[in-house]
């Protein structure tokens, strides 16, 4: 059983939080990110729904979030943009869907809070079928040596400060441990303090299954 992480607190401050990272950059990035999702799509850690105005015409949406006041926010959002989609309360960690359902998961800014990435990537994994797609954009462990070990001296008090979320987890290579990574950008996060500034942005693929002659399965 996966404990949940996630307060009253946390979802009433936490779009005012993202407010302005979301003006200088994160919200065009959104955009760009989910303009390629397709099929029948699932988004883990839906939050508050910031993700929610930014998907294209898509054959079903579902929304996984475990917090239950994350997602009585999530619900108000989806009513007033009048959006359809199913919310569902679940983990990361512990996906209710049967495997190779999904076309696309999406994954923003939520890997980094989750207790158990591996196992979150593996519940991803597990759910998207051969070809399918993850859609990722996650905050990580900087590249930079200095920013690196600040990162992971203020790591345990910046998980007390923000719910859970661990600036330093390594979690692009948690995602290629899963995934086939297609494309990949780097960038900073803007607006929000210096030890989440690393971002990874890009799109990972449930490698088909093969053949004993190496050729993608019909």
């Amino acid at each position: 059983m996966i404990e949940v992480v996630g307060s009253r607190l946390t979802a009433r401050i936490y779009d005012p939080f993202l407010w302005l990272g979301e003006r200088l950059g994160m919200q065009s990035r959104r955009r760009r990110l989910l303009s390629t999702a397709n099929g029948r799509v699932l988004e883990i850690g839906a939050g508050t729904g910031l993700n929610l105005s930014h998907y294209p015409a898509i054959d079903e949406l579902v929304l996984a979030e475990p917090s239950e006041p994350m997602a009585q926010r999530l619900e108000t959002r989806r009513s007033k943009l009048g959006r359809s989609a199913q919310i569902v309360a679940a983990p990361a960690e512990e996906l209710p869907f049967e495997d190779g359902s999904f076309d696309t998961v999406v994954s923003t800014l939520v890997l980094c809070t989750v207790l158990d990435s591996e196992r979150a990537l593996a519940e991803v994994r597990r759910v998207l079928r051969p070809g399918g797609r993850l859609l990722f954009c996650e905050h990580v462990r900087s590249d930079s040596p200095r920013l690196a070990r600040w990162q992971d001296r203020f790591a345990d008090t910046w998980a007390g400060i923000a719910d859970g979320c661990r600036c330093n987890r390594e979690t692009l290579a948690t995602i290629s441990s899963q995934l086939e990574i297609v494309t990949i950008e780097r960038a900073n996060w803007r607006g929000m303090p210096h030890l989440g500034h690393p971002l990874v942005i890009g799109e990972a693929v449930h490698p088909a299954p093969t053949t004993s002659g190496g050729r993608s399965a019909s």
